[in-house]
């Protein structure tokens, strides 16, 4: 393995306001995601904020996936962090993008674990 982990970070834009201000979908959404990338989920922990917005935490044994939600933006920001080469991050963050209803997903990759930070591509995608 040349990395210890792989980080998507990703800005999910245009979501549906509605899933995005529903904090037990989104919850359900989350862990699906782990799930469907193959991870083991260990914890999970979600607030609803008022008037609107969610932000939460899935801690899998393989690092965690974040979400913090804007509905009165349409967008979420999320964090998906895998340690190994077993689990592709990629995978969930497709899932709550999808989920989300999102129009429009940015998303850069970074390699955890092996020295100077190195960016990989951009993604930029429109649905």
């Amino acid at each position: 393995m040349d990395t210890m982990g792989r980080h998507v970070i990703a800005e999910l834009w245009e979501c549906d306001p509605e899933r995005l201000n529903d904090v037990h979908g989104i919850e359900r959404a989350m862990v699906t995601a782990a799930l469907e990338a193959g991870a083991e989920v260990r914890e999970v922990a979600f607030h609803k904020f008022a008037p609107q917005g969610v932000s939460g935490v899935v801690i899998i044994s393989e690092s965690h996936l974040t979400i913090h939600s804007f509905p009165e933006h349409g967008y979420a920001s999320i964090d998906v962090y895998t340690c190994g080469d077993r689990i592709d991050p990629n995978v969930a963050c497709d899932y709550i993008t999808k989920y989300l209803g999102a129009k429009r997903l940015e998303a850069i990759e970074l390699p955890r674990g092996v020295g100077q930070i190195q960016v990989h591509d951009v993604k930029v995608r429109a649905f």
